[in-house]
């Protein structure tokens, strides 16, 4: 078993291998865990681990409020999280290389990072300024049928983003190429479909590529059918949030 030690960032929602992820830091915590990347040498990779929160505030309170006006907000590496952080968290994540960090004069900072392996959390450590946490690299299988699958998936997406593109009165560009690689293909579309962060974060610790694939056809194909049905979308705005504010 191979594991290893990074900064942890939870989010309100799932990164997938390949995908690119833009951050606006400005918790304390997450500000500290950047200057320490920063500090890495400018040929290795900066590596920190995202995994989505299943019971917690993504962005903890910084200020007395409803329900208790009069309680002290929660402070340090966990704020947010409960007193044992490794339950807060969803038990596979995704190992992220900030490619671009820039530090702005008030000391936040924007990031662009992207998505690389898939990793199980295994314990987390809250005793320094931010959360890190141990982690095993998971291995990435293709299992049966994996080429087969994923030109199914990719037909009903084009199928579903036609759906969508109508339902919400918009057109696509149909000269977008597309992945043919199965792998890539499970990780585009399951970051492409709106659904809510349980569904994807199923879609990424899926066992393997094929079953990955074959989750997707489904919800593909359940989706394309209700969009029929439903042309009429008023409340998709609701669905697409915007980039975290940490």
């Amino acid at each position: 078993m191979t594991t290893v030690r990074l900064p942890l960032f939870p989010l309100n929602s799932v990164l997938f291998p390949g995908l690119v992820l833009p951050l606006n830091v400005f918790e304390e915590r997450y500000r500290a865990m950047l200057r320490d990347l920063l500090k890495t040498p400018e040929d290795e990779p900066r590596r920190f681990a995202v995994v989505a929160i299943r019971d917690g505030h993504e962005v903890a309170p910084s200020a007395p409020g409803m329900p208790d006006p009069t309680a002290r907000p929660e402070r340090g590496p966990a704020a947010g999280f409960g007193p044992d952080p490794l339950r807060a968290f969803h038990g596979v994540g995704c190992v992220a290389d900030a490619a671009t960090v820039r530090e702005h004069s008030d000391g936040t900072f924007e990031v662009l990072a992207t998505g690389t392996t898939r990793v199980r959390l295994l314990s987390v450590d809250a005793s320094g300024p931010y959360l890190t946490a141990e982690l095993e690299d998971l291995a990435e299988e293709s299992g049966d049928d994996a080429g087969a699958l994923a030109e199914d998936v990719l037909r009903s997406f084009r199928r579903y983003q036609k759906r969508l593109a109508g339902a919400r009165e918009r057109s696509l560009s149909s000269g977008t190429e597309l992945p043919d690689d199965p792998g890539v293909v499970s990780y585009l579309v399951a970051a492409a479909m709106v659904h809510d962060t349980p569904t994807k974060q199923r879609l990424l610790q899926a066992p393997d590529t094929a079953s990955r694939l074959r989750d997707e056809l489904r919800l593909l194909r359940a989706e394309t059918s209700i969009i029929r049905s439903l042309p009429s979308l008023p409340a998709f705005e609701l669905t697409r949030t915007p980039t975290s504010l940490n």
